[in-house]
């Protein structure tokens, strides 16, 4: 990203960098925490105006009937240009089976990320199975999003540190001896 910016900044060519990623993990292990470092990393690299991250699920994008859908993407797009739009659990957006709206939000979404390639980056989140299964759906989607991290769950040496640490911060002392 600083190179890029460098580059554009020098007036030499830019490969018009993707930023847009996947985070695979399950619930818990902190995908939604490092989207807003993320936005916030950016926004300090120069790479986003705003850096803010408009969380959305399911129900905010899939509409109730055929041409419902493809608004409701638009509005959330547009609330988050300048930052990043995050959809949690997006391979639910696949499943509503024959009658579903979900394919009108991958379609339009597709098209958005393509009209808005310099002012949104998009991070699709959710189970890494399930998010795999749903970038097969569509040929196109899996080539726009370049970065994917897979969020690992905490061990219980991790888990033991992060109550300790939580609670040193809301000022509770905890015998070293509760841990077994």
């Amino acid at each position: 990203v600083k190179i890029q910016k460098m580059r554009k900044e020098q007036g030499l060519a830019t490969n018009g960098q993707s930023l847009h990623m996947i985070f695979t993990g399950n619930p818990g292990t902190g995908k939604t925490t490092i989207a807003r470092l993320v936005g916030n990393v950016l926004r300090e690299l120069g790479v986003c105006k705003k850096g803010h991250v408009v969380e959305v699920g399911r129900s905010d994008l899939v509409g109730q009937y055929v041409g419902h859908s493809a608004p409701k993407v638009i509005d959330k797009v547009q609330e988050a240009l300048g930052g990043i739009l995050f959809i949690d659990e997006a391979y639910s957006l696949a499943r509503g089976g024959k009658n579903d709206f979900g394919k009108e939000v991958i379609d339009t979404l597709v098209q958005e990320m393509e009209n808005h390639r310099e002012e949104l980056i998009v991070i699709l989140a959710g189970y890494p199975k399930e998010m795999d299964d749903f970038l097969k759906l569509n040929p196109g989607l899996k080539s726009r999003f370049p970065y994917v991290f897979e969020f690992k769950d905490y061990n219980e040496r991790e888990l033991i540190e992060l109550f300790f640490r939580m609670a040193k911060q809301d000022d509770y002392k905890i015998d070293k001896n509760a841990i077994g």
